[in-house]
């Protein structure tokens, strides 16, 4: 038996599209129908993942819990219930069992800031990124034109061996016009010039 909920509201769908643009993922339980969310961070991160949770409680199995991960590692995180709209994203965020980005996909204000507290950086030089390196070239170039629905103009940018989204300076008082309302405290560090 699934363990859903009712339908998800905007809110919540906008929290889970911007998690799975950074470090959600989202599984099917072999011989289950639906899919479900994990939220899972760095114990660090404590203050925003009890804010998602706050989002998503009314679907979700429990509260966050701190996991031990190896001898170094501290972990906090929690676990949605298995639901026919995560499903849905499941078939579109995942091919093959690896995260994509889908051709459709409609993302708010607050999903480009749940993906910016997720993945997001800022360099000395007040460079702002978006670590999309899990990401092949083609979904980092859907992502940019995501972005420019927002007048956001943004460039890969080369870190290494991989390349991430650079947000170019003429748009970041605009970026942070649109995500600052959605910071969580702990992560205004990542947002201030």
């Amino acid at each position: 038996m699934d363990n859903t909920a009712g339908s998800l509201s905007q809110i919540q769908k906008s929290v889970i599209i911007g998690s799975l643009l950074g470090d959600g993922y989202l599984r099917i339980i072999p011989g289950r129908q639906n899919a479900f969310l994990e939220v899972n961070h760095s114990f660090s991160q404590k203050e925003y993942v009890d804010w998602k949770y706050s989002i998503l409680e009314d679907i979700t199995v429990s509260a966050p819990k701190r996991r031990v991960i190896g001898d170094v590692r501290i972990a906090y995180r929690f676990y949605t219930k298995q639901h026919p709209e995560i499903t849905q994203l499941y078939e579109i965020f995942y091919k093959g069992g690896v995260k994509i980005i889908p051709d459709n996909i409609h993302i708010t204000p607050l999903s480009l800031a749940v993906w910016f507290m997720d993945d997001g950086s800022k360099c000395r030089t007040s460079d702002v990124y978006l670590n999309t390196q899990q990401f092949d070239h083609c979904d980092q170039m859907k992502l940019i034109d995501i972005l420019k629905e927002f007048n956001l103009e943004a460039r890969l940018n080369k870190d290494k061996t991989y390349t991430r989204i650079r947000f170019m300076k003429s748009s970041l008082e605009e970026f942070r016009r649109l995500v600052s309302p959605h910071i969580t405290p702990s992560m205004k560090y990542k947002i201030e010039i």
